[in-house]
């Protein structure tokens, strides 16, 4: 039998001038080569570095109720990646922060996540030399989201620890925020196997690290602790610091067992999508009393009140 494929049974398809894309998006806008675009435009190259090998870095900030919260340490923490991954953007601190505003303006959302990134970008030979790579740099918001929903923040997060480790240190630095996350993805996919609704990850040592997009927190005896080692050093993270220092409660960065996280009194996690959210349920087991603790009500509500204050928080320019 052969296996010759008969041209004329089998023409060749037609070369589309343009892509079409089916898919849905947020609503939102995007920039994008000096273009403000809606988020269904916003599109980059299959050859994109960024895409091919996950090289990039970015950062994100909210918005809430009109305001950017803790914005000048999200552009520090970027502009520390492009540095340490030798990108370079035409753009300084006060230009990328224009562009954050105009994306949160023209969008219109009160409340937004918002998100600063630059790729390794394209070469124009396909050259597997970095070097020959074109930077690219990206920006976005859409609507705010949370890891936690209403209901996970009232009542608190199941989550489940996985077996899975983190990247760590050695091989990527955690203080670049990268999209380096199928050992998260994959963590996360033990969590729902054993019906809890998100996972943390181990460091090198078998400790605690961190689960997908946030820091974890556990409160003993009125003292705070979060991991150490193998962490991104998350802006929430440091505002949970900041709280503390200023309610006068000890806080420190050190190993966290996996013993001692589930006997603690109270555990919570950190990120910009979702500020403090409550942990009640462990690997199945409640978290003490399976209630969330005094201490993270009190923070809740703190690092809340802190987006109305000038001094943490900045307007957002809508017109």
């Amino acid at each position: 039998m052969s296996n010759s494929i008969d041209p004329q049974a089998n023409p060749l398809p037609s070369l589309a001038a343009h892509h079409m894309d089916p898919h849905s998006y947020p609503d939102g806008v995007a920039f994008l080569d000096g273009q403000y675009l809606p988020m269904s435009q916003a599109k980059i190259s299959v050859l994109d570095w960024g895409f091919l090998h996950s090289d990039a870095t970015y950062d994100t900030v909210h918005v809430w109720n009109g305001r950017f919260f803790r914005l000048d340490l999200h552009l520090d923490r970027f502009f520390g990646g492009l540095k340490k991954l030798r990108m370079t953007i035409p753009l300084d601190r006060e230009g990328v922060a224009e562009i954050l505003h105009n994306c949160v303006a023209l969008s219109g959302h009160r409340a937004a996540y918002v998100e600063m990134l630059c790729t390794r970008g394209t070469s124009p030979t396909f050259s597997r030399d970095p070097r020959d790579a074109v930077n690219r740099f990206m920006a976005f918001a859409v609507p705010f989201g949370s890891v936690a929903n209403a209901e996970q923040l009232q009542r608190g997060l199941h989550v489940a620890i996985s077996d899975k480790v983190r990247i760590p240190p050695a091989s990527v630095d955690p203080a670049i925020k990268n999209y380096h996350w199928l050992d998260l993805v994959r963590g996360l996919y033990d969590a729902y196997d054993r019906g809890a609704e998100t996972a943390l990850v181990l460091d090198f040592n078998g400790n605690v690290a961190e689960g997908p997009g946030f820091n974890v927190f556990c409160v003993d005896d009125g003292r705070l602790s979060t991991p150490a080692v193998g962490v991104l050093p998350g802006i929430t993270r440091r505002t949970v610091f900041d709280l503390c220092a200023e309610a006068g409660l000890a806080v420190k960065a050190a190993d966290v067992s996996v013993a001692a996280l589930r006997r603690s009194d109270e555990v919570f996690i950190t990120s910009t999508a979702g500020g403090i959210m409550p942990v009640t349920v462990i690997d199945g087991a409640p978290v003490a009393d399976g209630n969330v603790g005094a201490i993270t009500r009190r923070l809740m509500a703190v690092y809340w009140q802190k987006h109305e204050d000038p001094a943490w928080s900045s307007p957002v320019r809508y017109s």
